[in-house]
């Protein structure tokens, strides 16, 4: 024993209690798991499971290391911008099964080298944000979302690389050709439609109405000028037409 006043050496070992050894087994140094989530080891690398949790928007203290996040089935609405770019070593994002409407511009800002797999599936998406996912290296599922069948959207797809195996569930929800409304998409692009010739003819009616408005405009001008230059010419000649005044008699008599 120790003298008086003095603590002894203190222990070197304390339990720890289960569920500090699970998260030192199941996740890498330096990560930690978002509340509400799991985190179990994938293939020897971190895996963040957060589907079914009732989150509104995307978690913002996911671990940076992430290399599957599973965010399906809650009621996320709104990607905003830069929401991943911290995950530069994710490699699939499963987003499917959210009420997700809009989709910032930069919102996968820092995953278009490594991200393989992306699922949007199951969503309210209308538009397909082109700026948002044309960088993306990464096969996109995009079934069953209320697209609208446009120029914009045909365009925007000629960017992506959609997966081969859920493309074909990609259908219009509604459309600027009435009779493409519930077909499949890709079949009408695989038959030569284009969406895109619908903005094209109405374009062209709009140059054609615009030309002839100007052409009356022309028209009109051209014939005000003509009137006013046939009037002039008529009160010349009008002019002419009446007699000369006389001299006056100071003016013709001879200078004595």
């Amino acid at each position: 024993m120790g003298p008086p006043g003095r603590q002894g050496p203190p222990s070197l070992l304390l339990p720890a209690p289960a569920p500090c050894l699970f998260l030192l087994f199941c996740l890498p140094l330096g990560a930690s798991c978002p509340q509400s989530c799991q985190c179990p080891d994938h293939a020897g690398a971190l895996a963040v499971h957060c589907s079914a949790r009732g989150l509104q928007e995307v978690p913002r203290d996911i671990p940076a290391e992430a290399v599957l996040l599973k965010l399906d089935a809650n009621r996320i609405s709104h990607i905003p911008n830069g929401a991943f770019q911290h995950l530069q070593q994710l490699r699939e994002l499963d987003l499917s099964q959210n009420a997700i409407e809009t989709i910032g511009p930069a919102a996968f800002s820092g995953l278009a080298g490594g991200l393989r797999l992306l699922d949007l599936s199951h969503n309210r998406i209308r538009k397909i944000p082109k700026d948002a996912l044309g960088k993306l290296s990464a096969k996109i599922r995009l079934s069953h979302n209320p697209l609208h069948c446009e120029c914009a959207l045909q365009e925007a797809l000629w960017e992506l690389k959609l997966d081969p195996d859920s493309a074909a569930e990609m259908a219009c929800h509604t459309s600027v050709q009435e009779e493409f409304v519930g077909k499949p998409l890709i079949q009408a692009l695989d038959s030569g439609v284009s969406f895109c010739s619908v903005h094209k003819t109405t374009d062209v009616a709009m140059l054609v109405t615009m030309f002839g408005w100007f052409a009356m405009v022309i028209t009109y001008i051209v014939y005000y000028v003509r009137h006013n230059q046939e009037d002039a010419r008529r009160h010349l000649e009008y002019l002419k037409s009446l007699p000369s005044a006389p001299a006056s008699k100071e003016a013709v008599s001879p200078v004595p």
